[in-house]
């Protein structure tokens, strides 16, 4: 498709959207099952129920364009979930993946709020204040959204933080020991 009007960039921008959202749906699950903290998987719970409805309003935005609600492969979000995938399998369960997993998601929330701050501006320049509003919502919720995991990642950080410090601990504690051996043998 080429995009030659602002109206075909909106289109491309909200297929754009839309394929990330659905995308986001799909993903999320997993990503909820992966995490350890109740605080982060019920905050994971809460956005996935947001981000169905904000497929919804995509649905009604695509309506009141009187186009077909369609999605071109997002690969911009493909690319932030498979890395949220590949964090949440690589690393051992616990307060350092659940602190993995914020960062992974609040690249998600930062991806989505530029995409609706960008089409919203869009839509409102364009005179579709209807659209405008239910862009809006959606990115106030993808604020929210990031703004809650801050919050969660400030007592997750800090027990992986903790969980850290207490590995270091034991690897000095079984350095030491292996350290004294080699210093008698070069005795």
């Amino acid at each position: 498709m080429s995009v030659t009007t602002a109206r075909a960039l909106l289109m491309d921008e909200l297929k754009n959207i839309y394929s990330a959202e659905k995308q986001a749906v799909r993903a999320y699950p997993r990503l909820t099952k992966a995490a350890d903290s109740g605080e982060l998987r019920e905050a994971m719970q809460e956005h996935l129920e947001q981000t169905q409805a904000q497929v919804e309003r995509l649905e009604r935005v695509f309506e009141r364009l009187d186009a077909r609600a369609s999605g071109k492969t997002c690969e911009g979000m493909r690319g932030l979930l498979e890395e949220a995938a590949t964090q949440a399998q690589q690393i051992d369960g616990g307060p350092v993946r659940d602190a993995a997993l914020i960062g992974a998601l609040q690249r998600i929330e930062h991806y989505e709020i530029a995409a609706y701050g960008t089409a919203a501006t869009m839509a409102s320049l364009m005179g579709e204040p209807e659209i405008k509003d239910l862009l809006g919502q959606s990115l106030q919720e993808e604020k929210d959204a990031d703004e809650k995991l801050t919050q969660v990642a400030e007592s997750v950080n800090r027990d992986a933080l903790a969980a850290g410090e207490g590995m270091e601990e034991e690897a000095e504690e079984e350095e030491q020991p292996a350290s004294r051996s080699r210093r008698r043998k070069a005795a």
